[in-house]
């Protein structure tokens, strides 16, 4: 059964960390209908002011972040010790787990662009607590495939025509792609029913369930076994994810997600005093 339209969601420009512009897509108010994913940003900008206050050091706790960089540097450090610079193409996926404190600063190009995307996925009761971890893949290590017609889509996490994405050992057994669809092209794409699935166009237009998409525009599908989408004359562009629903309470407060107030108090009286980290610190300043 083809998977419907739920909803369509075009999101409103927020403004977060230290003065970073960027349009959420989706957040707090619409996480229900996404679980397990939790909020989702483009933060794509040609103006270096949009984004140069970065995101200074900040804490996480129960969830994972997903940064997709499509241009630009975005330079990056953690309390483990990572620290390095994500670039075009490149993906940073980083658990926070029991808790992990972190920057991200953008740079953009030589021209002034930083264009990019987060993603926040839920982590169960289960695994809230689990050691943080960070992993980061250039864009040389996202395989990429093509599909009959011209569809070319890189294999970021999840499974496509054989291929199959760096990214797993992921608890909600997520997929996410990159998806390009040759002009009047169209592409069918099979999931696990009861999986939550969308689509957000980054480029180009067409349609998906009698609905017109183009740039900017999130379409979250119904259950079902596969959606489609059709290409518009000038080809289409856009990010698949789909994973497995958790079915818990959220207290989510910030940049921590838990299943109780309580245990959300317990969070930020840890990082009040100090006793957030539960790992060594070796990268803070």
């Amino acid at each position: 059964m083809q998977r419907q339209i739920k909803g369509i969601y075009r999101g409103e420009p927020v403004t977060e960390g230290a003065g970073v512009k960027l349009h959420r897509v989706f957040g707090y108010y619409e996480a229900p209908d996404f679980d397990p994913f939790l909020l989702f940003d483009d933060f794509r900008s040609d103006r270096p002011e949009d984004f140069l206050r970065g995101f200074p050091w900040h804490p996480h706790r129960g969830i994972e972040t997903i940064t997709y960089v499509t241009r630009g540097d975005v330079e990056h450090g953690d309390s483990l010790g990572n620290k390095g610079v994500i670039s075009g193409g490149d993906v940073q996926w980083m658990t926070a787990g029991s808790g992990i404190i972190h920057q991200e600063m953008p740079k953009g190009d030589e021209n002034g662009a930083m264009h990019g995307f987060q993603l926040w996925a839920n982590l169960p009761a289960a695994q809230k607590m689990m050691p943080p971890r960070y992993r980061g893949l250039t864009a040389a290590q996202i395989p990429e495939t093509e599909l009959p017609g011209g569809v070319r889509i890189k294999v970021i996490a999840g499974r496509v025509n054989g291929v199959r994405g760096p990214m797993d050992d992921i608890v909600i057994q997520p997929e996410y792609l990159d998806c390009d669809v040759p002009a009047l092209g169209s592409l069918t794409h099979t999931l696990p029913r009861g999986h939550t699935a969308f689509i957000y166009v980054t480029g180009g237009s067409g349609s998906a369930g009698g609905e017109a998409l183009q740039n900017r525009t999130l379409v979250l599908f119904d259950h079902g076994d596969s959606l489609h989408v059709s290409a518009g004359p000038d080809g289409i562009r856009f990010l698949l994810v789909s994973g497995k629903p958790l079915g818990e309470p959220v207290a989510w407060r910030g940049p921590i997600v838990m299943n109780t107030q309580a245990e959300l108090e317990v969070a930020f009286r840890e990082y009040r005093e100090g006793t957030f980290i539960k790992h060594p610190q070796t990268g803070m300043p």
